[in-house]
């Protein structure tokens, strides 16, 4: 909202300078987004009089004008405009002043005539763009005054930009109410005397939905003049809070509405049939409004109506139909409270905005009504001339001002500073918020123009205003100090997330909603947990597992010649389980575990001269799984085993510590075809929670005794597989003291003796480390240890030792 420092300096003018002013409604809410002068800078102009006027010689578009500018000699200036005439007063450039643009006026000769200054334009003097002729200035103007003072070019224009819920300051009244209560100085009204009624006549009024219209008011006034001058004063002022001026009536119209914040309607009463109707629109009626827009009405658009047919919309702008002309001479006045739930959003649905309307949305004051028709009244007749009839008011439906309870002692909480009583005491009042006091709870009744003031925090925000925010210490909160260690045993998301990153694993996230083809294909889940409202068609269920957002991933990145893709994602997943009960974390009957999943696609490393080139394989992923396990790798074990989404001989199942954790495997041949995948990716799907619990290490002491080395090579069973021999020796080292000296076992071998023709059995060939930590290892105590492993392998498994 734009206004002139001077107008609000009429209701409440406090001795502060304009930046001070500024600042401490800035302070107080009403943020000052910007201060402007009225006018641009310039100098040497003043108020001048044209004594005679007389045709150019030489231009039939040029006169020449003896100019009076009270230096006591007259001034001779060649002027163009059409306007200029002896008798006028107007702005006049000395030799040497300088206009806007930094513009020099110097001694100049037209067509062989000499001009010793320049008459101006409003455009040329930058107050407005009106350039049709020279400004007018009043005939009282004192000849020689510089035009920045006769005009008040110095004043200060404001521009607030307001919170939506202070609708009681979209007006100079409103604003001067703030000022007065922030800076202590009297609060100046308009005179709202009664305007003496000389008629009798009235329109009659019928309002049918109080739902709409909780008050509506309305006088008739007769025998006006539409084309009186607008004053010079109310033209300004109009002009500096944004309105251009239009004609007496609708200049009047505005000005009440920027004053006191009123938006108010006037009907000619001529072409207005019969009484006026307040009511819901019915569907298909339609309305052409000031603007030369013609809307089509539906049911929950209020409209004043006459003889049956729409005339305004109602709080929101008025109707061609019934809009005052200069040649109007009787009119009706109308002002209403409207209910802001019925204005909001309409005008926006025609594509509109109106000042009355961003007004009423927000909220009006209903008690005031009679008081600004009065108001409204006197100026009409004052510029216009008339005669008026008597108010009809008509009380319908109004809000009720519900009370709110502010306890002090919550007050000092919130603020953090101990307001005293008095002091709040004193806010209300200068607020003009009624309020009773017990037991330290103020009870206040929020006048009729805050539609602001609901609960008790919107109360403690007028205290914290008005005592002002810089008087609040600026002190940080006072807490002790408590180091938290976190425990080394847990590895949260992010640590998680470090790690994959640090294996050339990129993060992504995808929908929780996906296909449902996908559960079938991807997690063999025939009954998916469906959305009730899909944001897609396509993405309809709930997803149960990981693996099929990855492969996406994968065929979207394929798909736009991208060779090598590895990427994981860390998320939920949903699926069906009737042991889950309701929580704030939990949903009845749906279990909502974390999983971890990777995909690796291409090759195993970036292509490079150094390193031959072939695909990632099960043991490439398999070895990502154990460095993602760190110190529990150790209790890892594969298991071969099925999976829906995976190659039925490429596939197991990963147990930790005995416990199952997820899968990993390469993608089922089936479902890489499916994605038009040149060769099958390797996947892999973890519990989150299951290897968020890291091993705690411990230290042990290192041994300086040499390490001695022995391989075994044992025929077995093609059956049989190297878990199964691992399980067996392990088992039997941790169970014989003497093996305690055995520290690692390593595969290095597989072999079958193809030319025997016998392929029942295979060659599994074992590297051991062996070492005591205090003496050195002998070859007797060495061949025990081996003999030892053999039986075991023997007894378990059938093995043959190989020669």
């Amino acid at each position: 909202m734009q206004f002139p420092e001077s107008w609000l300096r009429t209701f409440a003018n406090p001795g502060l300078s304009t930046d001070e002013l500024s600042h401490r409604l800035t302070m107080a809410g009403l943020e000052v987004e910007e201060t402007a002068a009225a006018a641009p800078p310039f100098t040497g102009i003043v108020v001048a009089h044209i004594v005679e006027i007389a045709p150019h010689p030489d231009a039939d578009k040029l006169r020449v004008c003896q100019v009076d500018d009270g230096s006591g000699s007259l001034l001779q200036i060649v002027c163009g405009a059409p306007n200029a005439a002896a008798g006028l007063k107007v702005p006049l450039a000395r030799i040497g002043a300088r206009l806007p643009g930094d513009m020099k006026i110097s001694k100049a000769k037209m067509r062989g005539v000499e001009s010793f200054g320049m008459l101006c334009s409003a455009r040329e003097l930058g107050i407005s763009q009106d350039h049709g002729g020279l400004l007018e200035l009043a005939a009282d103007a004192q000849v020689g005054l510089s035009i920045r003072e006769a005009l008040d070019l110095d004043d200060t224009l404001f521009t607030i930009k307001l919170t939506p819920n202070r609708a009681d300051c979209l007006s100079i009244l409103g604003v001067a109410r703030e000022v007065a209560a922030l800076t202590g100085v009297p609060l100046i009204m308009p005179a709202f005397d009664a305007v003496p009624v000389e008629l009798e006549d009235r329109l009659a009024v019928d309002v049918q939905a109080p739902d709409l219209c909780g008050r509506f008011a309305g006088r008739v006034v007769r025998g006006v003049n539409a084309r009186a001058a607008t004053p010079a004063w109310m033209k300004s002022r109009l002009e500096r809070a944004g309105q251009r001026s239009i004609s007496a009536l609708v200049d009047i119209s505005n000005y009440v509405m920027l004053e006191l914040g009123r938006p108010t309607h006037v009907f000619d009463l001529q072409r207005v049939d019969g009484g006026l109707t307040v009511r819901w629109a019915r569907s298909g009626e339609t309305l052409e409004l000031l603007n030369g827009q013609t809307v089509t009405l539906e049911p929950d658009v209020g409209i004043v109506a006459a003889g049956g047919m729409p005339e305004s919309l109602a709080g929101i702008m008025g109707g061609e139909a019934s809009a005052v002309t200069l040649d109007t001479t009787d009119i009706y006045l109308e002002a209403a409270f409207w209910w802001p739930e019925a204005i909001m959003g309409r005008s926006k649905r025609f594509k509109f905005s109106s000042e009355a309307s961003h007004r009423f949305e927000r909220g009006v004051d209903f008690d005031s009504i009679p008081q600004h028709l009065e108001r409204m009244t006197r100026l009409i007749i004052d510029i216009c001339g008339g005669q008026a009839g008597p108010i009809d008011d008509q009380i319908v439906n109004l809000p009720p001002r519900a009370p709110v309870d502010m306890r002090l002692a919550r007050c000092h909480r919130i603020l953090g500073v101990p307001v005293e009583q008095s002091e709040v005491e004193r806010i209300f009042t200068s607020l003009n918020l009624p309020f009773t006091l017990q037991d330290g709870v103020f009870t206040v009744t929020p006048p009729s123009y805050r539609f602001d003031i609901f609960i008790e925090e919107d109360l403690i925000e007028e205290v914290a205003r008005v005592y002002g925010f810089e008087r609040i210490p600026d002190l940080p909160p006072l807490a002790r100090a408590e180091m938290r260690v976190a425990p080394e045993t847990l590895r949260g998301p992010h640590a998680l997330r470090r790690i994959m990153a640090g294996l050339d694993y990129q993060e992504v996230v995808n929908f929780s909603f996906v296909e449902e083809a996908w559960e079938t294909d991807y997690a063999g889940n025939s009954d998916p947990i469906r959305l009730l409202n899909p944001i897609a068609s396509q993405l309809a269920v709930m997803r149960s597992g990981l693996i099929g957002g990855l492969v996406a991933n994968i065929v979207h990145n394929a798909n736009r010649k991208q060779s090598r893709v590895r990427v994981f994602e860390l998320g939920r997943v949903f699926a069906r389980d009737a042991s889950v009960g309701d929580t704030d974390l939990t949903v009845a009957g749906v279990d909502q575990p974390q999983r971890l999943a990777g995909a690796a696609w291409g090759p195993a490393v970036d292509e490079q001269w150094g390193t031959p080139t072939r695909h990632v394989d099960f043991y490439d992923v398999k070895m990502d799984v154990e460095v993602l396990l760190g110190e529990q790798a150790g209790g890892l074990v594969c298991v071969a085993a099925t999976h829906p989404a995976l190659h039925p001989g490429r596939s197991a199942r990963l147990v930790l510590d005995g416990r199952d954790i997820g899968w990993l495997g390469e993608l089922h041949p089936r479902l890489a075809q499916k994605a038009e995948l040149t060769h099958a990716p390797v996947v892999f799907e973890v519990d989150v929670q299951a290897i968020s619990a890291a091993r705690l290490p411990q230290p042990t002491e290192v041994s300086r005794q040499p390490i001695v080395v022995r391989d075994l090579a044992v025929w077995v069973d093609v059956k049989v597989s190297y878990q199964d021999l691992l399980g067996t020796l392990s088992q039997t080292i941790a169970s014989n003291a003497t093996l305690s000296v055995i520290k690692d076992i390593k595969l290095f071998d597989v072999w079958r003796d193809k030319a025997a023709g016998d392929v029942s059995e295979k060659s599994m060939a074992f590297h051991f480390w062996l070492q005591d930590p205090e003496v050195t290892l002998d070859d007797a105590r060495v061949e025990q240890c081996m003999s030892l492993l053999l039986q075991a392998l023997v007894g378990a498994h059938g093995v043959r030792l190989r020669a």
